[in-house]
């Protein structure tokens, strides 16, 4: 098999679709995939990294340009396929080439441009309808990482479920895992909270993940408590200006921090040093952090909305979306420890049946799925 894999759509930051290719590629690569890697100049020498057996070609700097990026994929794109002649090409981000008679396998992360789209920007959610739409009609196969997502794009989209492919995101077992006392220690000095406990939550601190809502809660939560736990919001500064008036509006006894990024090594101790990993979001496609804080042995309360049951199962508590009910919920498990406890081991036993591993061989299914539908 051998698979074109356009990786040029990965931002510098790699957040999003890089860290999913990161981990892709290199189970991709172990298990026999030919692989063909268009990227763009910047990850050259990580993708020949990941994956060793690979042919990795590079693009023009100038494709770093959204726009000239989008205008290579239908142009300069086709003209790779041509020249490497792959059985499949993967688009892993949405958008895909329409000048080529190759099968090709799209990823669609999500589905909330649809569901929730006053939750994006709206030139990214008109964009991205637009983009899903498309592809749920071109492409010979669709990867989504959960069946919350491929069954709102069916419903909303009117896509053939026989083209999707249900691939659930891994976790990376090596890098987050339980963690002792002095790695949690090491990054809790980071977080300018003290000896006091704190609640976390991870992610781009952007309209859909709720943040003014948890902010509320997690006030709702403290009253009364002698010792009340920090609130720690790590992530990237994103574009909701509604949580600037919530901390606002913190009392003055309570402490909330917001570190921004934190070092991909300190997310283990950031996770599992966590009180309570508190993820209210409004939808998610997957909830990676929700995995991830999972695999570190962490307490997570989050949400039942779109994907989230899927990950979390019964190893997680779950709450509603708007402050009373997410107070409501963290305060219970402020107060019990033995459920705080029995849930964290729980979290671990189910983070570990998430595996890069079976994602590849589900994406290898879809690989299979599109060249016998060419």
């Amino acid at each position: 098999m051998h698979v074109l894999l356009d990786a040029t759509a990965v931002p510098a930051d790699r957040g999003g679709v890089g860290r999913y290719l990161d981990e892709l590629v290199p189970e991709l690569d172990r298990a026999g995939v030919r692989l063909t890697i268009a990227t763009q100049a910047r990850d050259a020498e990580l993708f020949a990294g990941l994956a060793p057996h690979a042919d990795v070609v590079t693009v023009p700097p100038a494709l770093e340009s959204r726009p000239r990026r989008m205008a290579w994929e239908q142009t300069g794109l086709p003209a790779l396929i041509r020249r490497v002649r792959p059985d499949v090409v993967h688009s892993p981000h949405y958008t895909m080439p329409l000048a080529t008679s190759a099968p090709v396998v799209v990823t669609l992360h999500d589905a909330t441009f649809f569901t929730t789209p006053e939750l994006h920007l709206r030139t990214k959610a008109v964009f991205f309808r637009g983009a899903i739409r498309v592809a749920a009609r071109r492409a010979a196969a669709l990867v989504t990482p959960s069946r919350a997502t491929r069954d709102e794009v069916v419903r909303l989209v009117g896509a053939d479920v026989a083209k999707f492919h249900v691939a659930y995101h891994g976790v990376d077992h090596q890098r987050f895992h339980q963690v002792a006392g002095d790695d949690a220690a090491r990054v809790r000095a980071t977080l300018d909270v003290g000896d006091a406990p704190y609640v976390g939550f991870l992610g781009t601190l952007e309209p859909r993940k709720n943040v003014p809502a948890l902010i509320r809660g997690w006030v709702r939560a403290c009253a009364g408590l002698d010792a009340p736990p920090a609130l720690v919001l790590a992530g990237g500064k994103g574009w909701d200006d509604a949580i600037d008036d919530a901390v606002a509006e913190v009392p003055a006894h309570l402490t909330v921090r917001r570190p921004g990024y934190l070092p991909l090594d300190d997310l283990p101790g950031f996770l599992a040093g966590a009180q309570v990993l508190a993820y209210p979001s409004l939808g998610e496609g997957f909830g990676l952090p929700v995995l991830e804080a999972m695999a570190c042995g962490a307490t997570v309360l989050t949400t039942r909305e779109l994907s989230l049951p899927e990950v979390g199962g019964d190893a997680v508590a779950y709450c509603g979306t708007d402050d009373a009910s997410i107070g409501a919920e963290l305060r219970a498990l402020l107060d019990d420890d033995a459920r705080r406890a029995s849930l964290a081991a729980a979290a671990v036993a189910r983070a570990r049946t998430f595996t890069w591993a079976a994602a590849a061989q589900a994406h290898l299914e879809a690989y299979e799925a599109a060249r016998a539908a060419r």
